[in-house]
């Protein structure tokens, strides 16, 4: 056995536990340029049978099944996740068909998740 300083293996812990999380979360897939919670929520929305040819379903049932099946993390960050996949200025092609206020160019906020309504793009 060698001695370790508590000082540099909680920097190098620290930096390796840091580095995953980036490349896990933050960082979108070079496959899809997905992050991992645009893909459950595109699952989510696939397993609702909220397909591009049926009824527009609510933004909070969505996130309701996100969070409760696949993202067990806070309501905010999965819906605004959502919003940025139904804005066309924010996507070249958006995945999610939106209805409702999502939003402009502008910085303006979109409307609750309780009064918009999604539903899968034809291209997702």
């Amino acid at each position: 056995m060698s001695d370790i300083s508590i000082e540099k293996e909680l920097q190098k812990s620290y930096l390796e536990y840091s580095l995953s999380v980036i490349i896990g979360r933050a960082i979108p897939d070079v496959r899809d340029g997905l992050k991992p919670v645009h893909r459950r929520i595109l699952f989510a929305m696939h397993e609702l049978g909220n397909t591009y040819n049926r009824a527009y379903k609510k933004s909070a049932r969505v996130v309701g099944d996100v969070i409760g099946k696949f993202h067990p993390h806070g309501d905010s960050a999965v819906y605004d996740a959502l919003v940025r996949m139904a804005q066309d200025f924010n996507m070249r092609d958006p995945l999610v068909d939106g209805q409702g206020n999502f939003g402009s160019i502008d910085g303006d906020a979109a409307a609750a998740m309780r009064y918009t309504e999604v539903r899968m793009s034809k291209l997702a």
